[in-house]
């Protein structure tokens, strides 16, 4: 029996683990880094242990330490969450070997899956079908390929390829991500099939020979790799779900799987299902299936490790349709690229339940107000789930829980998700591997460019309740009011990725909205020089104004406005979506003027690579050199042709966020 588990993760999937634990009765150890040691999965377990450091390699990677930590803490077992060690042999060895219960398959069936191409013969020999694979890529032939690490998972260390000529540098970059990622830097190559689907089998194993497929998920909608919506049960022809039960369950036969497993496939436009590897540990996306058979698969897991038989051993019904998506610290503006900070505000209305059953919405989460995000671990922040009768109620109920909430501080990727879910091609299950580069449409922000004016009026009008509200004297007049009217009260403000905006409003003796406009880049149409108003812009009247919310009339519709500060940022959410200000002191202060052509580094990290060389002519989209942050690879680009003027950053250079990367003259002439 199972009496003190230690987890060996972080973040959300701690949490998780710790939920059903608690249920169970079984007492709980965290280990944590430096790095989160305030954070809610720490706080969540009975104790907790440091691993000084706060680099995956110093800490949740080392064996030793964490089962120093187990002994230190009396933990009789340890569940290894998913990512870092949850699918290395050599770590279920260790605490098989150090007489703890390992909540898991064996080490000789993560050791057989582990290996992608030993476990693609493995199961070839099996009967289940497969791609065409390569491991030397002098002997590819055909194109597209898809370049993919042989450890790991998670969509890292994985390039598409169409031609002969990108093959070597693609190699390369898997080589080092992988690397980086999983301290293996081994890749394969694989056919690319155009248009397929994701699609993926729930197993169960357990130590009495049972073994058993828990439905089938939809997991297409991917974007550098990863996923990002999954969802069960998918939508498939009776026939074709059949054959994924049975591949998937002589999977875990051919290794004698033991817990908790996915088997994940490619579902080719012409039907034919393909084996893409075996997942040897629970999933980020198994509450979907939690939601549509009523299953804990992490109870099943610790049952299974004490050696009970599992209470299932047919495949049950789904019951409704769960819809998950992954919602990541990621910047839009930046091209999604992994963004950092701290979350001022984090709340999703409606959530029914956290880490477990719920008939509506379920929130796995690894942050809450005031969470830090990292450079040092994964993006996702957390996982939200709508389960309904139909896939039409679910997707609905997501996308409008999603478009609510308040999400202040760290940019996300938010907007994509709701556009995604929205969408007509998803709805109609138009879905593969493929969709988001077929559909660019999603990737527009869910407030419009010409209704961000409205949204910065409120912000401008919330500050000012706010300073009347704080004045020491007659704090009931209308801030900037004048007996004779004068000058408007002017707000400037910066959006996305610095573009200034400036609201001008005035209000008279009632408090009410006597007039407004503004002026700045974003105009929808061109206005005379220096003028503060654009004609185009709506008829708004305020109807009320405190520090935290603003209710405007506009054009005849009455819309209510959030407004949250956290120092000079300010958040808007609005009916028709969020705006994330920065509002600008009325005097500023003189700061140090950039090189022209200068890049600065979007996020901290590490130069990995440099490409080119001070004096080296350069043409716009040359790569100048990659930057590590967050287990990814960001190339820098020449944003221009140009010469390269400086690099102060060599290879393996720490950077912080807004660091000169490289400088690129347009003007510079090599002669």
């Amino acid at each position: 029996m199972i009496n003190k588990l230690l987890v060996a993760n972080r973040g959300e999937i701690a949490r998780r683990v710790f939920a059903t634990c608690r249920a169970l009765g079984v007492a709980t150890v965290a280990v944590h880094s430096d790095a989160d040691a305030d954070a809610p999965f720490v706080a969540d377990a009975d104790q907790a242990v440091r691993l000084p450091g706060n680099t995956p390699a110093e800490t949740y990677l080392r064996i030793d330490a964490i089962l120093d930590a187990a002994r230190r803490s009396g933990a009789d077992a340890v569940h290894p969450g998913y990512g870092f060690l949850a699918e290395n042999a050599e770590f279920a060895a260790a605490v098989t070997d150090a007489g703890l219960t390992w909540v898991g398959p064996s080490a000789k069936a993560i050791a057989a899956m582990g290996d992608k191409m030993a476990a693609k013969a493995l199961l070839a020999d099996a009967g289940v079908p497969m791609l065409p694979t390569w491991t030397d890529p002098a002997e590819v032939t055909a194109f597209p390929v898809l370049v993919k690490a042989a450890a790991g998972g998670g969509g890292r260390g994985m390039r598409i390829v169409r031609d002969a000529a990108g093959l070597a540098e693609a190699v390369a970059g898997a080589r080092r991500e992988a690397a980086a990622a999983f301290g293996d830097g081994t890749v394969f190559i694989e056919r690319y099939v155009e248009r397929g689907r994701h699609v993926e089998v729930q197993i169960f194993g357990d130590t009495h020979g049972t073994v058993v497929a828990l439905g089938v998920r939809d997991c297409s909608i991917q974007r550098r790799h990863q996923k990002i919506v999954e969802e069960a049960p998918g939508v498939l022809p009776d026939d074709v779900r059949a054959e994924l039960h049975e591949a998937a369950v002589a999977a875990g036969r051919a290794v004698d799987y033991v817990g908790a497993g996915t088997v994940e496939f490619l579902l080719a436009p012409d039907g034919q299902v393909h084996f893409l590897e075996m997942n040897t540990r629970l999933q980020v996306e198994h509450p979907v299936t939690e939601l549509t058979t009523g299953l804990d698969l992490v109870r099943l897991q610790l049952l299974v490790a004490e050696g009970e038989p599992l209470p299932v051993t047919t495949t049950p019904p789904a019951d409704g349709h769960a819809i998950e998506v992954r919602l990541c610290a990621e910047d839009p503006a930046q091209g999604f690229r992994p963004a950092t900070g701290t979350l001022h505000r984090f709340a999703i209305p409606g959530v029914a339940a956290e880490f477990g059953p719920a008939r509506g919405l379920r929130l796995d989460s690894g942050v809450v107000d005031g969470s830090t995000v990292s450079v040092h671990y994964d993006s996702m922040l957390a996982k939200l789930v709508a389960w309904a009768p139909t896939r039409t109620e679910a997707a609905r109920a997501l996308a409008g829980a999603l478009a609510r909430a308040e999400l202040h501080g760290v940019a996300t990727n938010r907007d994509l998700l709701v556009r995604v879910l929205r969408s007509a091609e998803f709805t109609a299950v138009d879905l593969d591997t493929g969709f988001l580069d077929r559909h660019p449409e999603v990737f527009a922000p869910l407030l419009p460019a010409e209704q961000l004016p409205v949204a910065a009026l409120a912000a401008a009008l919330s500050g000012a309740a706010e300073r009347r509200a704080a004045a020491p004297v007659l704090a009931g007049l209308p801030s900037g009011w004048r007996n004779v009217p004068s000058f408007p009260q002017v707000t400037r403000f910066t959006v996305g990725d610095g573009e200034e905006i400036e609201v001008h409003y005035r209000l008279d003796r009632t408090g009410g909205l006597a007039e407004w406009g503004r002026k700045g880049p974003l105009l929808t149409d061109p206005v005379e020089e220096g003028s503060s108003v654009n004609t185009e812009l709506p008829v708004v009247e305020l109807v009320t104004a405190t520090p935290g919310r603003v209710v405007l009339d506009v054009d005849g519709v009455r819309r209510a406005f959030r407004v949250h500060r956290a120092g000079s940022s300010v958040f808007v959410d609005g009916p028709d979506g969020a705006a994330s200000l920065t509002e600008l002191p009325r005097l500023p202060l003189p700061t140090a003027e950039l090189a022209a052509g200068s890049l600065l580094a979007p996020l901290p990290g590490a130069v990995t690579r440099v490409h080119v060389e001070v004096g080296q002519r350069v043409a716009a989209g040359d790569l100048l050199l990659t930057l590590e942050a967050m287990k990814l690879e960001h190339p820098v680009l020449a944003p221009a042709d140009g010469v390269v003027t400086e690099l102060p950053v060599p290879a393996g250079g720490q950077v912080e966020t807004g660091a000169v990367l490289a400088v690129v003259d347009p003007e510079e002439d090599p002669q």
